[in-house]
C-alpha cells in the first residue's frame, strides 16, 4: 500500500522522524503492517511544537511498547507518537512517585518498592507504560490506575499542555473518558508508607501468579477481552466464558487461544492480524449466541485492511 504520509508532509522537529516504520517490530503480537511516520519527540516542547503545527486532516497515534496493541495488516495512514527515554523517568517525592509516560508499569513498582511506598506493587504484574495504564486505567490483582493516580500531564492534538486530576479523568473499569486524542507524558500516583521487603514479597507473589497463569513468554498482547459486568455474565470472567463455549485452544490460521490463559491471543510464529481479529470475533460471537454476554475487546486496535 503506498503510504499517503511522508516526512515532507509533518512539520520540523528536533526529535526523530521514521518512514515506513515497521509495526510488527514494536508490538507484542508481532504483527501488522507500517505506520506512514514513527516519531519519536525530543521532549515535551518538541511534541508540544509538532502537534501544533502538523496538519490537522494528518491522523495521530500514540503508542507505547505496543504490549495491547493490535495493528492491522494494512498498516497505519499517519503518525505513530512514541515517546522514548526523555519521558521515562522515575522521581520519588516522600510517598509520591512521578513517572514519565514512557516509564514501564514494573519499574515504577521497582523504584516504589525500593523506596518503601506501598500501593502500586500491582504495578509489577502489567505488562506496558504508565502511558498506557493512564489510558485505559490499567490493573491487575485487585487494584488499578484511579486507586493510585494524583495528576496526569497530557497534551491534546492541538499541542495544548493540560493537568488532569484524578477525577477529570473520569475512570471506569479498563477505560479512561478524559477524552479522544490526549498523548499523556506524565503521572503522579500516592502511596503509602510500607516496609521495602514487603512490598518486595507481594511483588514476588504477583510475579509468580503471572508465571503460573498467564502465556506471559509467547507472542501476545495481554488481555484481550476486559471482564464483563459480573450481573450480566452470572460473575463469570471473560476466560471461563470463553472456556464455557469451548473456545480454549481454538485456533485461526497460526494465531491461538491460549491453552493456559484462553483471554490471551498468540502468534504461534506466522500468524497476521486478519488471523488473530478473526480469532477473537469468532469467541465474541460464540460467548454472545451461547450465554447472551457481549465481550469487550481490551486490546487497542489500529490500521487498516492489507
Amino acid at each position: 500500500m503506498t503510504s499517503k504520509f511522508t516526512q515532507a508532509n509533518l512539520p520540523p522537529v528536533r526529535g526523530r522522524y521514521v518512514e515506513r516504520a515497521d509495526m510488527a517490530a514494536i508490538t507484542w503480537l508481532r504483527v501488522g503492517g507500517p505506520a506512514d511516520v514513527l516519531y519519536t519527540p525530543a521532549d515535551e516542547e518538541d511534541l508540544a511544537g509538532f502537534l501544533k503545527a502538523v496538519d490537522p486532516e494528518i491522523p495521530v497515534y500514540p503508542v507505547g511498547v505496543g504490549s495491547n496493541l493490535l495493528v492491522r495488516d494494512g498498516g497505519v495512514r499517519g503518525v505513530i507518537v512514541r515517546l522514548g527515554a526523555p519521558f521515562a523517568h522515575i522521581a520519588i517525592e516522600e510517598t509520591r512517585v512521578r513517572a514519565g509516560a514512557a516509564a514501564l508499569d514494573a519499574q515504577v513498582a521497582r523504584r516504589a518498592a525500593k523506596a518503601g511506598i506501598a500501593g502500586l506493587e500491582f504495578y509489577r504484574g502489567v505488562p506496558g507504560t504508565i502511558g498506557g495504564a493512564l489510558a485505559m486505567n490499567a490493573g491487575a490483582y485487585g487494584a488499578e490506575t484511579r486507586d493510585v493516580l494524583i495528576e496526569a500531564v497530557a497534551y491534546d492534538l492541538t499541542g495544548a499542555r493540560h493537568v488532569l486530576t484524578n477525577a477529570e479523568m473520569n475512570f471506569s473499569y479498563r477505560h479512561c473518558g478524559a477524552g479522544e486524542g490526549l498523548i499523556f507524558v506524565e503521572a503522579l500516583f500516592e502511596g503509602r508508607p510500607g516496609a521495602a521487603a514487603e512490598i518486595e514479597a507481594r511483588m514476588n507473589e504477583i510475579m509468580k501468579q503471572r508465571e503460573e497463569t498467564q502465556p506471559i513468554r509467547e507472542k501476545t498482547g495481554g488481555s484481550t477481552f476486559a471482564n464483563p459486568d459480573p450481573a450480566l455474565s452470572g460473575g463469570l470472567k471473560s476466560w471461563q466464558l470463553i472456556d464455557k463455549v469451548g473456545g480454549r485452544g481454538r485456533m485461526v490460521g497460526d494465531a491461538q487461544a491460549s491453552v493456559q490463559h484462553c483471554n490471551f491471543m498468540i502468534n504461534r510464529g506466522k500468524a497476521t492480524a486478519v488471523d488473530i481479529e478473526a480469532l477473537v470475533e469468532s469467541l465474541r460471537k460464540d460467548v454472545l449466541k451461547e450465554t447472551g454476554v457481549e465481550l469487550r475487546w481490551e486490546i487497542r486496535r489500529i490500521g487498516g485492511p492489507a
